[in-house]
């Protein structure tokens, strides 16, 4: 991660669905997931794609990304959780199985150092 000039606890903001930017509320399902930056991350900026996975089956969504794809350069591997505070990526009551219902479309995302 430092040759990318990031280091553990850098954030950004992050559209989590790019097919469901700026709706409210969202549906996740639980699989792979393209998301975009909407803030710089690093020497990545905005606009730059996401890709991920996401599971459903708790209380809250959890979606972990492994690759991020600058604009014109090829996919480049990372490891970013996304998050909100106040238990923001809880799942509304209304969800089905295999989906998470999110209030809102957008979140942080951080760099971690490993997946636990």
């Amino acid at each position: 991660m430092r040759i990318l000039g990031l280091s553990v606890g850098d954030a950004a903001e992050v559209e989590l669905d790019i097919n469901q930017t700026d709706a409210s509320p969202i549906t996740l399902y639980d699989g792979p997931v393209e998301s975009m930056l909407n803030s710089p991350l690093g020497s990545f900026p905005s606009v730059s794609r996401l890709y991920g996975r996401v599971w459903t089956g708790g209380p809250q969504a959890v979606i972990r990304y492994y690759e991020v794809q600058p604009p014109e350069r090829e996919p480049i591997p990372i490891c970013a959780v996304a998050r909100l505070g106040l238990g923001q990526l809880r799942k509304k009551p209304d969800s089905k199985p295999g989906t998470a219902i999110l209030e809102f479309s957008s979140a942080a995302i951080y760099i971690v150092n490993s997946f636990r």
